[in-house]
């Protein structure tokens, strides 16, 4: 492999002649070479967005000569359109607060504005990653608002994916909504339910989780870019914060804003560690759910069977004929490694001393895991399983004419006292609560039929 030289403040260091980072990067491989994992398609975008931002308004603040930030930004716009993302090689575990990728980052930007100059590589003549890309900037800046923006771009994904499945539960519910099936609580035969009540509800439980994100995301929108080394702007512009933020906000189509104290923006990751508790709901509601669609659809023969889940593959490799719930399976593993991101998110949200957190990568890499797998589980869950869910109604009827619990609906009829000893004598004999109760002629035909019907049954009404 063709090798060039190149020297920083620690000496001289051997890289590839090709690559377009330089000597602190190909120290930062050395040194970190500890999961293979290499930093998010988002949190590139988010940085070179910054760099182009800020050259621009250095550029017009006189900072940096127009050739420079024009050349600066057109690399930085390369790297924002999807080019050069495999010269981002640190590793997503490395030195605190992100030095190493802001560096990545910087030597990037700077040799491809060498090239685009007419430099060669590594001779840094024209451009220079920390005199031009990075004038007026700080890795304490820098880091923590492509951390808020990255985040921000991710959730972009995010979204659809979380209002379609909604929509799909609240289809699911309307197809379902003529369905009578028992209710169960304690696990237990309940008062019975329509199908199509129960899918409602989990549609309304994706909804607000979404909002919840939504809502719990906007404080990243405040940002301490210009904040410099430790949150006083040294050596910007007094102009250069509000100008750069507001060609970030323009570059980005997001919504964003200088913080109210640039210190704050550098010393807390609050926002982050809100952002991940609200993507932990969403983790938790989605456990929750899996699991019932798992228990309504058990079986086929030896459990509740009130539901078909798509069949998507064998499910043994030794029962012929067993399908498995996969997708559901998949669902709640995917949300057990976002809670388990979000402690480690809430462990590095906390240790930050004086004015700077430096577990911010740390920070960065489990929120946009978290974001990525939830997107890419909920869209397959969405699409390849909920949607294609169809309800045994016979299964389902059954059970509604079988639960104890029916005999909650015959209190204003024959009184709770009589009830209950319909529930002692259908539990002892196995005979249904209805059939007992035509037996005995506590009920008529007619007033059996009008128990029986779904909307009455799960409705509020008035009583006899």
């Amino acid at each position: 492999m063709k090798t060039r030289t190149e020297k920083d403040s620690l000496g001289t260091i051997e890289l590839p002649a090709d690559a377009l980072y330089g000597a602190q990067t190909a120290r930062a491989i050395r040194n970190f070479p500890i999961s293979g994992m290499r930093a998010h398609p988002a949190l590139i975008r988010a940085i070179a967005a910054i760099k182009m931002a800020a050259a621009e308004a250095n550029r017009d603040l006189g900072t940096v000569t127009a050739e420079r930030a024009n050349a600066i930004m057109a690399a930085a716009k390369e790297i924002l359109d999807g080019k050069h993302h495999d010269q981002f090689v640190v590793d997503v575990f490395q030195a605190g607060a992100g030095v190493s990728f802001h560096m990545n980052t910087n030597e990037v930007i700077a040799n491809r504005a060498n090239q685009i100059l007419g430099a060669r590589l590594g001779s840094y003549e024209k451009v220079h990653p920390n005199d031009h890309v990075n004038y007026g900037q700080s890795t304490n800046d820098v880091f923590p608002t492509a951390m808020r923006l990255s985040a921000l771009l991710a959730l972009e994904d995010l979204y659809p994916v979380l209002k379609s499945l909604a929509a799909t539960f609240a289809k699911k519910a309307g197809e379902f909504d003529h369905v009578l099936k028992s209710g169960r609580t304690h696990m237990q035969d309940a008062t019975p339910i329509r199908l199509g009540q129960e899918f409602a509800a989990y549609g309304l439980a994706i909804a607000h989780a979404c909002r919840t994100i939504s809502r719990t995301s906007a404080s990243l929108r405040e940002l301490g870019l210009g904040g410099s080394a430790v949150g006083t702007g040294l050596n910007t512009h007094p102009q250069y914060r509000a100008l750069a933020i507001q060609n970030l906000s323009t570059l980005t189509r997001q919504p964003l804003c200088p913080a109210p104290d640039m210190r704050y923006a550098m010393q807390s990751c609050a926002p982050m560690a809100d952002l991940s508790a609200s993507l932990r709901t969403l983790a938790l509601e989605v456990i929750r759910i899996s699991n019932d669609l798992r228990l309504l659809a058990s079986g086929p023969n030896t459990g509740l069977n009130e539901i078909q889940l798509p069949a998507l593959q064998p499910g043994s490799s030794i029962m012929p004929g067993k399908v498995n719930p996969v997708l559901a399976e998949l669902a709640a593993m995917v949300a057990f490694q976002v809670i388990g991101n979000d402690t480690a998110i809430g462990y590095a949200v906390q240790a930050g001393q004086l004015e700077l957190n430096v577990m911010m990568p740390t920070i960065t890499y489990n929120t946009l895991q978290s974001i990525q797998i939830l997107t890419n589980m909920l869209r397959e869950f969405d699409e390849r399983c909920i949607a294609g869910i169809t309800a045994n109604e016979d299964r389902c009827a059954f059970y509604a004419e079988s639960t104890v619990s029916l005999a909650t609906a015959l209190n204003p009829y024959i009184g709770y006292a009589k009830a209950a000893e319909l529930v002692k004598e259908s539990i002892a004999s196995g005979k249904g609560i209805l059939s007992l109760a035509r037996e005995k002629e506590l009920l008529t035909d007619e007033q059996i039929t009008e128990i029986l019907d779904p909307q009455k049954m799960t409705e509020p009404r008035e009583t006899i």
